[in-house]
């Protein structure tokens, strides 16, 4: 963690550049400008960590005009601390005139593009403008600039301390009858107090925080399930997952543990996720396209003869939210490319026998491939039981 101390939040200046390429982008699509709407993009291009809430936030990006966010009146205050935008304010949603139409006409655009609307506002907001209903922030977001990766590998560092503190505390804390509940605040909290230490001064007002689970035995076979008051059984294996925000960057690692020596089954299942992490790691490191290092990553899983038991894609992109595009799954032809980042997260299931899921933070580089998220490389299969 000692090269995350220096770690700054990103700048007025580096939102300002993000700007001024949205900017470039509206006017070769033949646009007037771009109104963001999805809070993602919003908080993005603003650098503004907003609440989200039911009423709606915009950005508007002008082609040659300065920029201007779009908020409700409750609002205000905490949007003038936004450096670089103009900020507009709505009385109270839904309003007599709902707000989204509102902040079209402030536009006074006829040409715009619009990243996400609401359904029933399509026809009424094609009224007031020629409506382009394309994100054109998706390829600005999804490959990373070097100051956004160097918040995704301090993120994925910090994931990586809640793994090694259940690696060492878990098995003391099994044999006194400790829950999951109980591991999930142990190792959580380890890694959430470090995180303050180190960072808290920094990046105050910024997001920053660590979620967990922990799944054990049957449960396990949920992908999602609840964390419960449920003591880990002998044999049983031990999925811990966890996402890290660092600066409003995300980063996840995971890995399943085995509470008891491992079984010859439980070594295959171990093996065919290990041989779908290296293969993800290949396919990215050839600039395949997403359906196909999806493809390519399920394919050791099957041919382990566990096919059935897949029940996910292997992985989806990360940066300012913890799931976002692309999608490393079928039905999404992105081509990947140096400066994206990926989850690869192998997951076998078993309804009401065992689960088993482990995820790796993948930062896709020139022919090769960064992994930030280091446990399970330094902590091979073997050495993930619980004694």
């Amino acid at each position: 963690m000692n090269s995350s101390a220096k770690l700054a939040p990103l700048t007025p200046a580096f939102r300002a550049m993000i700007r001024d390429r949205l900017c470039a982008r509206a006017q070769k699509a033949g646009l007037d400008g771009l109104l963001l709407l999805a809070p993602g993009n919003v908080g993005y291009a603003s650098g503004w960590k907003f609440s989200i809430h039911e009423r709606p936030m915009g950005l508007w990006l002008p082609v040659g005009g300065d920029p201007t966010l779009f908020v409700p009146h409750l609002e205000l205050e905490n949007a003038m601390d936004v450096p670089g935008v103009t900020v507009r304010t709505y009385e109270e949603f839904p309003g007599v005139v709902p707000p989204v139409l509102w902040m079209i006409g402030e536009t006074r655009s006829k040409r715009l593009g619009i990243d996400a609307l609401d359904a029933q506002l399509l026809a009424p907001a094609q009224e007031l403008a020629r409506i382009d209903l394309t994100d054109h922030v998706l390829p600005e977001r999804s490959v990373k600039h070097p100051e956004e990766l160097a918040l995704v590998r301090a993120a994925a560092g910090f994931a990586d301390m809640v793994l090694e503190r259940f690696l060492s505390a878990a098995s003391d804390m099994i044999s006194q009858g400790a829950t999951e509940l109980d591991l999930e605040a142990d190792c959580t909290g380890h890694a959430r107090a470090a995180l303050a230490r180190a960072h808290n001064a920094a990046f105050a007002g910024t997001k920053m925080g660590i979620t967990s689970s922990v799944h054990s035995g049957p449960r396990a076979a949920l992908p999602h399930g609840a964390v419960l008051h449920r003591v880990p059984q002998k044999g049983e294996p031990i999925i811990v997952g966890i996402g890290a925000s660092l600066g409003g960057y995300h980063a996840e690692s995971a890995a399943t543990f085995v509470c008891g020596d491992l079984t010859g089954d439980q070594r295959r299942v171990m093996a065919a996720m290990q041989a779908a992490n290296d293969a993800t790691r290949d396919a990215l490191a050839r600039g395949l396209t997403c359906t196909q290092v999806n493809d390519a990553a399920l394919a050791p899983i099957r041919a382990a003869g566990f096919g059935a038991a897949i029940r996910h894609r292997i992985g989806h992109g990360m940066g300012v939210e913890g799931h976002e595009a692309p999608w490393l799954s079928i039905g999404d032809d992105t081509p990947t490319a140096p400066g994206m980042v990926f989850s690869c997260e192998p997951g076998i299931y078993r309804p009401a026998h065992d689960g088993w899921r482990c995820i790796e933070t993948l930062i896709v580089g020139q022919d090769q491939v960064e992994t930030p998220s280091r446990f399970q490389s330094n902590h091979p299969f073997d050495a993930r039981v619980i004694a």
